[in-house]
């Protein structure tokens, strides 16, 4: 089996050039498009995740060999979550290789954060499988190579910095709440404003929740800690 067209270019934007095609075939394909015949991603997302933690933990271990674990955890947590996946995929341009149903194409499946993170797994996941743990090492450090020398920078999350912020100044911990929710259910866009006791506030839309009250820290800290 040859790769034609995207999924040949991607090879080339990935560094890796698959002995086994079906896997990145597998790997790309979404579950708004499996069926009978097609299998979708999940499973090598499953696979992938874990794969991308030990090579991550092992790195962080090399790099820092006097940090503790309570060092180590939020460095390593900052590292694999589905956002700094998400922003490797980008890197990379993984969503145009993706294949999406209709209904996920439409709603701009192809830039939402938690597929283009659990495609990026599943993509580490083919080739661990293909090619075998040292290429897959390898990939790993090649694409996360600076986020790992800034992990330690990157640990803390923008709603945990606003929180530690507001404790130290005597503060109760930030309110997120949410003001308002556009979209099909399928897609929806989530307005979430961060909120201070001192009436400082900040706003920001995002597809989940979570992406929203992170934004939303991140602008308030602006405020609050320029």
């Amino acid at each position: 089996m040859k790769l034609a067209g995207e999924l040949k270019d991607f090879c080339g934007r990935l560094g890796h050039s698959f002995a086994h095609p079906e896997l990145l075939i597998e790997a790309t394909t979404h579950s708004s498009l499996s069926s009978a015949t097609r299998s979708d991603n999940q499973r090598l997302e499953f696979l992938g995740d874990r794969v991308l933690a030990l090579v991550i933990a092992q790195a962080l271990l090399e790099k820092d060999r006097q940090a503790s674990e309570g060092m180590l955890a939020p460095r390593f947590n900052a590292l694999v979550r589905k956002e700094a996946c998400a922003d490797v995929a980008v890197q990379i341009d993984l969503g145009a290789a993706l294949k999406l149903g209709r209904s996920e194409m439409l709603s701009g499946g192809r830039k939402k954060t938690a597929i283009l993170g659990d495609a990026m797994e599943a993509v580490i996941a083919a080739v661990y499988l293909d090619a075998g743990f040292g290429a897959v090492e390898a990939l790993i450090l090649r694409l996360w190579g600076e986020r790992i020398d800034t992990a330690e920078e990157d640990a803390r999350d923008p709603k945990t910095t606003l929180q530690e912020w507001a404790q130290a100044n005597k503060m109760p911990p930030p309110k997120y709440v949410e003001i308002g929710r556009t979209g099909p259910d399928h897609a929806p866009v989530f307005e979430i404003e961060a909120q201070l006791s001192n009436g400082i506030s900040a706003k920001a839309c995002a597809p989940s929740k979570r992406q929203a009250q992170q934004v939303a820290a991140a602008k308030l800290l602006e405020q609050v800690d320029p």
